[in-house]
């Protein structure tokens, strides 16, 4: 099929795999799977690394991946395998994990594993807690409304509160019985704020005219503490784009009014370039990166038709990149990052330095948030040492809570080290690398390299047990913080989005040559994953430079950069790759597209694509096309293999299923690596 843009004809030979249903594709996907199937199974390492990934992934672990607090009762996502699905507890005492008790539990809604919570918000006085619920990892969510005192629904549920690719979210007003939240068309798109009274099918749109780009707007609700506001950070695509709009909860004469008269009116442009915002008493706290890529934070005192302009700086930029703030009745926390590893800072609400948080080197700080007036919670994890819930409160020192990450994993004894690779264009691009402390430089390591570099999404060091079973075979591996993320802030996002996009692929192939160049690893011992966005890198780089690496991993991947915006969410996403219809933009993806820059003939190396068919977020064509282009122009032996199943992008899966796919991408590369896999001892 041949597609004219600006007057140049592209040809195509796998746009029929585009219709899913059609029988054509049905029995070509089915015959795939058959083959990735067989080769899979027959690997002589893959049955034994099975086991080892049921043991990583589910003996002793238990984690808690939210934390939130309505009234005294706090709340928290629990992921305590061999339960396949996260449940949500409440609790007593946020330090003592002995008070609490199971609310909503998927695992006996749904005993498949199949029904995931999405997301969860407790009313303030922590009376009801209103969770979205999805299947398949389809993350088309309905909203239910439970009583936290009795585990029953209270409420008729909200079906498809979660679409195709709109982003849902939720707030309470202040009273309990009613609430906001963000409602797409069926086909996710057009989301607007609507309001919903308990008891009542009456929904109403509130907010829907004045967003920058109504068609793919995504609206994330906050209220305040004190019951007087609600917040919408209205996101312009999935670009880092941001308005945001604020509104009393209720009228200003009439505190027990049932709904408020006064209306929403807009704090932030997009041009204010302000990225995040925290409710204070009495103030909104503003992440502003007008000034300076890396971050102020400005205070805006609360009052109607208050906006940027009638800010003050209370913390000036730094060395490092404001990523998140969180204000109680006496503090400013601050969360940062430089380069990867994170910190935490505190102030007074003026701006006073207050004595510093301490984190330990090469760590992330996450889900940094105010809980109530005086208390903030965050969570702290490396490469090394699993995530831990610590608690800060206005006067005291922080203080480690009883909710974290206990694991039979112990990668403790292992090494990370900071290393920097330059790009094509002279950028020192900061990677980390894990290995034991005595594994030689001289090559002869299996290394696995992993990227993402999209979206201003950062790769922190992060806890993940899976990769214990690459490191006890004595491998390395690296984790490259390339430009697309915001690792480095705004100016690092922006090197990596748009026509610059290429810089990303440049900085990964540095990366690349940089541990063969230092002895740490050599091509044919080298392997490379990545998801989503980082499953694009896979395929730029791989097209880009086949001779990169003897074995590529590229999970639920965006392959085809001509025809993404077909997609609802690809449409979300061209605030961040650039659309076709811009004849400079069009070049640029032409550029660097892996679909469309597979050559006849080049000697591809091993490949594992994988797809799911209900993913909402890239949608399955795109490995199966790349798959089917690959197979077709590859002189080399190695297999081009597609992994599909019946899930979504990730987000959701059952325990199973997890265990399934990580098994299937390391027995995959063990066996193109040539490692002999030995099960550890014990």
């Amino acid at each position: 099929m041949t597609t004219c843009y600006h007057g140049l004809a592209v040809t195509e030979d796998y746009r029929w795999l585009e219709e899913s249903a059609a029988e054509r594709t049905l029995e070509w996907t089915a015959e795939q799977s058959r083959q990735a199937r067989d080769f899979l199974d027959a690997m002589p390492c893959r049955a034994a690394v099975h086991t080892r990934v049921r043991q990583l992934l589910e003996t002793g672990s238990t984690s808690y991946r939210w934390l939130g607090r309505g009234g005294l009762v706090y709340f928290a996502l629990k992921r305590q395998p061999p339960r396949q699905q996260p449940f949500l507890v409440a609790l007593s005492e946020f330090a003592d994990a002995a008070t609490e008790r199971v609310l909503v539990d998927p695992n006996a809604i749904d005993p498949s594993g199949e029904t995931a919570i999405d997301f969860c918000v407790p009313s303030s006085d922590g009376a009801r807690v209103a969770l979205s619920l999805s299947e398949h990892g389809s993350e088309d969510g309905t909203i239910f409304v439970y009583d936290v005192a009795s585990g029953e629904v209270v409420d008729t549920p909200i079906a498809h509160a979660n679409p195709a690719a709109a982003v849902a979210s939720l707030a309470w007003r202040h009273d309990g019985r009613a609430f906001w939240y963000g409602r797409s068309d069926p086909d996710g798109f057009h989301q607007q704020v609507w309001t919903h009274e308990l008891g009542s099918t009456g929904d109403r749109a509130e907010l829907s005219g004045p967003f920058a780009d109504p068609a793919i707007v995504e609206n994330f609700l906050t209220a305040s503490r004190d019951g007087g506001w609600v917040m919408d950070l209205a996101q312009k695509g999935d670009g880092g784009e941001w308005q945001i709009f604020v509104r009393r909860q209720v009228a200003a004469d009439d505190g027990t009014a049932a709904g408020g008269v006064a209306g929403w009116w807009q704090v932030a442009r997009i041009a204010d370039k302000c990225a995040a915002a925290a409710f204070g008493a009495g103030s909104l706290f503003l992440l502003s990166r007008s000034a300076s890529p890396r971050g102020a934070v400005l205070r805006v005192t609360l009052t109607p038709g208050a906006t940027v302009a009638d800010a003050v700086e209370v913390i000036p930029p730094a060395s490092v990149t404001i990523t998140g703030l969180a204000a109680t009745d006496d503090t400013l926390w601050v969360s940062d990052i430089d380069g990867g590893p994170c910190g935490i800072r505190r102030f007074g609400l003026d701006g006073t330095a207050l004595p510093a948080v301490e984190v330990p080197a090469l760590s992330t700080v996450s889900g940094l948030a105010a809980l109530a007036a005086d208390e903030a919670v965050w969570a702290v994890e490396s490469f090394t040492e699993p995530p831990r819930w610590w608690l800060g409160a206005d006067g005291a020192p922080p203080r480690r809570s009883g909710l974290g990450t206990t694991t039979a994993v112990d990668v403790s004894s292992y090494k990370v080290t900071r290393e920097f690779a330059t790009s094509k264009d002279g950028t020192a691009v900061p990677l980390s690398v894990i290995a034991a402390p005595d594994t030689p430089r001289d090559a002869s390591p299996p290394a696995l390299l992993t990227g993402y570099g999209g979206f201003g999404i950062s790769l922190s060091p992060h806890f993940d047990p899976e990769m214990l079973l690459w490191l006890e075979q004595g491998g390395i591996y690296a984790v490259a913080n390339i430009r697309g993320g915001g690792e480095y802030g705004e100016q690092w996002h922006d090197e990596g989005r748009l026509a610059a996009k290429r810089n990303c692929f440049d900085d990964f192939i540095a990366c690349a040559d940089h541990l063969v160049q230092h002895g740490i690893a050599r091509r044919d011992r080298l392997a490379i994953i990545g998801g989503s966005n980082g499953g694009l890198l896979m395929g730029a780089v791989v097209t880009q430079r086949p001779d990169i690496a003897r074995a590529v991993v590229a999970a639920v991947p965006v392959i085809d950069m001509l025809r993404v915006e077909t997609t609802p969410n690809g449409r979300y996403n061209v605030t961040e790759y650039g659309s076709v219809e811009d004849p400079d933009m069009f070049r640029a993806l032409l550029a660097y597209s892996p679909y469309h820059n597979v050559s006849d003939g080049a000697r591809y190396p091993a490949m594992l694509l994988t797809g799911g068919e209900f993913d909402s977020r890239v949608e399955a064509w795109h490995p199966k096309k790349m798959c089917a282009r690959l197979q077709a122009a590859t002189a080399s032996d190695e297999p081009i293999l597609l992994r599909m199943e019946s899930g979504g992008h990730g987000l959701g899966q059952s325990l199973d299923r997890e265990i399934e796919l990580v098994t299937d991408y390391y027995a995959f590369l063990f066996d193109r690596l040539g490692i002999a896999y030995r099960p550890p001892p014990g």
